[in-house]
């Protein structure tokens, strides 16, 4: 991953080249759209305290597991003891990009919904209650990780989420046998390029007029920006936006030429 110095020149250099985060100035009437229904709207899920609540239980838990990191986001490549705390405060989306998640889903309305890295299920929920009755799986790599946030499930009252356990390159094809399409895909597990383009490409696979493809950390290090940039250049893309931190793809066939927005948030 890029230092913490390099990532702030990056994030500086992303605030000079944006576009207006009011939607001034910008001709796509899509993206418009998208600035003003979904970037500047101030709607909250009705849950949102009790899922900030549980967010700051388990950045105060000191419970030791052991974990599995199979990704590139905790350097970790063996099994190790870490704390809830340390995994909460290393992986959580923070609350801006979270209820961003959230109003992705409750404008875009998508029926089946996946999430690729539970870490410890805020970032789940948020997705969930953008659509009470879509279809959401996440997968997480780690068990013991999984467990915690199908506590977190439960205890927030989330009954339409369901967790595949294992390897991504197990469980994403096993989910994508399962479904004719794929509405709305967050993918938050594995900070590397070849696995990033490998899970794009099978998402691709069942992704439509209206699908939603949102990769997280697209300026994280080298390896995710290559990805980015290949992932622009595919022939099936014809609208990205880049707002840094999360990146949203689209598949639109409506849409003949590409277009490649960077917007402040």
């Amino acid at each position: 991953m890029y230092s913490t110095l390099t990532l702030l020149k990056k994030y500086l250099q992303y605030l000079i080249k944006s576009e207006n985060g009011k939607g001034h100035g910008v001709h796509s009437p899509f993206v418009y759209t998208f600035i003003k229904e979904v970037l500047n709207k101030n709607n909250k899920p009705p849950l949102v305290g009790v899922i900030e609540a549980r967010r700051k239980s388990l950045e105060k838990n000191k419970q030791k597991i052991q974990v599995w990191d199979r990704g590139a986001g905790s350097r970790q490549t063996d099994h190790t003891e870490r704390t809830i705390q340390q995994i909460a405060k290393a992986a959580l989306k923070p609350k801006k990009y979270s209820q961003l998640l959230y109003k992705i889903v409750a404008y875009y309305k998508p029926a089946q919904i996946i999430e690729m890295g539970t870490s410890l299920g805020i970032t789940t929920c948020y997705l969930a209650a953008g659509n009470v009755n879509a279809r959401v799986v996440t997968l997480e790599g780690a068990p013991n990780v999984a467990s915690m946030a199908k506590e977190t499930f439960q205890q927030i009252g989330m009954q339409h989420i369901e967790v595949l356990e294992g390897d991504f390159k197990d469980t994403l094809p096993h989910y994508i046998d399962t479904v004719d399409n794929i509405d709305l895909a967050y993918v938050d597990g594995n900070h590397r390029y070849e696995p990033t383009i490998q899970y794009f490409n099978w998402l691709l696979e069942k992704s439509e007029e209206e699908t939603v493809l949102i990769f997280d950390d697209i300026h994280w290090s080298v390896e995710m920006e290559k990805a980015w940039a290949e992932i622009k250049m595919h022939p099936s893309v014809t609208l990205t936006i880049d707002l840094f931190f999360i990146g949203l793809v689209f598949v639109r066939k409506a849409q003949k030429e590409k277009e490649h927005f960077v917007i402040r948030y």
